[in-house]
């Protein structure tokens, strides 16, 4: 890009990878197959996304609410999350990317579970970036987990209630990562649908109206180049 130098890259990315299941239908293929060919572009989109000099990646994977979704669909998006943990996140290893989860385990399946703790172990010490996968996740959930955390560490008399802060909250979440510079959602949906809610708190958001299975390196730039458009005052 001619003007590669003069742009400002995010420093944490969130995005909602939706659209699967229409891009599908849409191409007279099986619905789930959707989901097979959304995780396929994550994983080689990742590395690029990196590439440009983003420091977090945060994508919505799965959420709580997800699991009402039919028992079929709920088998098939967990074989596909042992199968990209244990096998097809070796290229994003191989990046020096560090991979981390943000959600509630305990609705998992065991071995999707046992597959997330060996990625977090095996790239742990990577230091080019976080890519941080939101799965069984709730932004509301979150809320509440860190607020009962914090509510305990005040009772052992580990915190006082000044040093409960914004910042101080932000590092109390599943993850202790930056707050979110851009929150992109894919197929043209207009909403945050319980995603990251205090870390978007001042996100810019993109929703462009390309199914995620589409969204390309060439599309990752035209976020970047509108994100660059926006003039972010922080309620200045």
């Amino acid at each position: 890009m001619n003007n590669e130098k003069e742009l400002i890259m995010p420093k944490h990315i969130a995005m909602v990878l939706d659209g699967n299941r229409r891009w599908a239908k849409e191409k007279g293929m099986p619905t789930l197959k959707g989901h097979q060919k959304g995780f396929e572009n994550i994983r080689d989109l990742t590395p690029y996304i990196f590439d440009r000099g983003v420091e977090v990646l945060s994508v919505y994977a799965f959420s709580e609410q997800n699991f009402n979704r039919s028992e079929e669909e709920v088998n098939y998006l967990m074989d596909i999350f042992v199968n990209m943990f244990k096998n097809e996140c070796e290229k994003i290893h191989n990046e020096n990317i560090r991979i981390v989860f943000s959600g509630r385990r305990n609705r998992l399946r065991k071995d999707v579970v046992e597959a997330m703790d060996e990625i977090t172990e095996r790239t742990k010490n990577n230091t080019k970036g976080t890519f941080n996968v939101c799965l069984g996740y709730s932004g509301q959930q979150e809320v509440c987990d860190m607020t009962k955390k914090l509510c305990e560490m005040y009772k052992e008399g580990k915190i006082e209630l000044d040093e409960i802060t914004p910042e101080f909250v932000q590092t109390q979440l599943y993850q202790d990562l930056p707050p979110v510079d851009l929150m992109i959602r894919t197929s043209g949906e207009y909403r945050l649908s319980n995603f990251m809610m205090y870390q978007n708190s001042y996100a810019e958001f993109y929703f462009p109206d390309v199914y995620f299975p589409d969204f390309n390196k060439d599309e990752f730039e035209k976020a970047i180049l509108e994100f660059n458009r926006r003039n972010r005052r922080f309620g200045g």
